[in-house]
C-alpha cells in the first residue's frame, strides 16, 4: 500500500479549500476529487485509501499527486477523458448513415427495410468490424435514426391520373359549383364494428391494457356526404349490408332535402359505379352531377377525417355489450357534427396542395 505524506503551507492549503468549493459549485466532479486527494493524501491517508474512498484507480491518484507536486493546481484535470476510440471513423460512419438511407436494396440485400441483423452484416462486409447485433440500435440513434413502423407505399397508383385530377378536375369542379351555386357534396361510407377498436393508451410498462369486448361480427354502417363550403352534414345508417339500393335511397332523401343542384364527388366502390347506381344517375341529370376520384386517393376526400375523429372520440377502447349500445353511441355522434358545421369545415378541409390548385 503506497502512502505519501507532504506539507504545504497554509495559503496553498487555503486555496485547494478554496479550488474545492468552486469546484463543488459548479458540478465538475473531477476537479472535486482531485482537491479531496489532495487534501487527503496530505494528512496521510494513502493511496489506495483515497482511490477507494473516491472510486478511481490507485494510479489515477498517483498522477494527481505526481502533476500537483509538479505544477500545484495547475496541474488539476480539466478535460473528461476522450474514453474508447469508436470502432468505426467519422467518415465511415457518415458511408454508413448513406448506405442505410440508400435501402438494404442497393446493398446487396433483400426486403425494402433495414433490420439489425442486415446492419450487422453490412458494417462487417463493408468496415471489418464486427458490432454486437444489440448495439446497433444504439449506434444508430447516434447516427440521426430512429425505430420506426414502416408504410406501404402502393405500386398500382397512377399518380399522372392523380396530378391531373389535382391541377384540372379539381378547378373545374369548384368553377362549377360556384356558376351553378350547387352544394359541393363529398360521399363515403363508415362501418363501426360492436367488437370493438383498439389503439394506443397509457398503462404501466409491462402490463398491457385490456378492454372488454362482446366478440360479435356485427357492424354500423353509414352512409354520408358534407359539403365542402357551408359543412353541411347528410348521414344515413343502417345494420344492414352496403349495397346499391341502400345508396340510391340514401341520394334520394338528400335530393329531397334541398332544391339546390348537387355535384357529388364519391370513389369507385361497385355499389357507386354499378349498373343500377348509374341508370338512377341518369334520372338525376337535372339536378345531380357525378364526380369520381382518381382510383385509391382517400386523401382526396376530406370526409375520411370526419370518420376518424368519430371513431377516435366514440368508439376507440369502448365496450359495446348490445348493438344497440352500439347504435346509440355512432348516432348521438353523428348528431354532434350535424349540429357543428364549422367543426366539419375545419376538421375536414382539403389538403394543402388542393387548396393551392383550387
Amino acid at each position: 500500500m503506497c502512502c505519501l505524506r507532504f506539507t504545504m503551507s497554509s495559503s496553498d492549503r487555503k486555496e485547494v479549500e478554496r479550488q474545492l468549493k468552486t469546484a463543488q459549485h459548479l458540478g465538475n466532479l473531477r476537479q472535486v476529487k482531485y482537491c479531496l486527494a489532495i487534501l487527503a493524501i496530505m494528512d496521510g491517508q494513502s493511496f489506495a485509501q483515497v482511490a477507494l474512498i473516491l472510486r478511481v484507480h490507485e494510479k489515477t491518484v498517483a498522477a494527481w499527486v505526481c502533476a500537483f507536486c509538479c505544477y500545484g493546481l495547475q496541474g488539476a484535470p480539466h478535460k473528461k477523458p476522450t474514453g474508447r476510440r469508436p470502432k468505426l471513423t467519422p467518415t465511415q460512419q457518415e458511408v454508413l448513415a448513406q448506405f442505410i438511407e440508400e435501402g438494404p436494396g442497393k446493398a446487396g440485400f433483400s426486403g425494402a427495410c433495414w433490420r439489425s441483423p442486415m446492419i450487422q452484416r453490412l458494417i462487417y462486409n463493408r468496415f471489418g468490424v464486427l458490432y454486437n447485433v444489440f448495439y446497433i440500435a444504439q449506434l444508430l440513434k447516434n447516427l440521426g435514426f430512429s425505430f420506426q413502423k414502416a408504410a406501404y407505399d402502393s405500386d398500382h397508383l397512377d399518380e399522372h391520373k392523380r396530378q391531373a385530377w389535382r391541377t384540372q378536375t379539381w378547378p373545374q369542379i369548384l368553377r362549377a359549383a360556384h356558376t351553378k351555386k350547387a352544394l359541393l357534396l363529398f360521399g363515403d361510407e363508415a362501418s363501426f364494428p360492436q367488437w370493438g377498436t383498439l389503439t394506443y393508451t397509457w398503462a404501466r410498462r409491462g402490463q398491457q391494457p385490456k378492454v372488454k369486448t362482446s366478440g360479435k361480427r356485427k357492424g354500423y354502417k353509414v352512409f354520408g356526404l358534407i359539403d365542402y363550403f357551408t359543412g353541411h352534414f347528410f348521414y344515413q345508417g343502417q345494420d344492414g349490408r352496403l349495397n346499391s339500393a341502400a345508396y340510391i335511397t340514401f341520394l334520394t332523401r338528400v335530393l329531397e332535402q334541398t332544391t339546390q343542384p348537387i355535384i357529388l364527388i364519391q370513389d369507385g366502390a361497385k355499389y357507386h359505379t354499378s349498373a343500377e347506381t348509374q341508370a338512377f344517375f341518369a334520372q338525376q341529370t337535372a339536378r345531380l352531377q357525378v364526380v369520381q376520384l382518381p382510383t385509391y386517393s382517400p386523401d382526396y376526400n376530406p370526409i375520411e377525417k370526419l370518420w376518424k375523429k368519430i371513431k377516435q372520440q366514440e368508439t376507440h377502447l369502448h365496450y359495446f355489450p348490445t348493438f344497440e349500445a352500439l347504435t346509440e353511441k355512432v348516432e348521438q355522434a353523428l348528431l354532434k357534427f350535424t349540429n357543428a358545421p364549422e367543426e366539419i369545415i375545419a376538421l375536414c378541409s382539403l389538403q394543402t396542395e388542393l387548396a393551392q390548385a383550387a
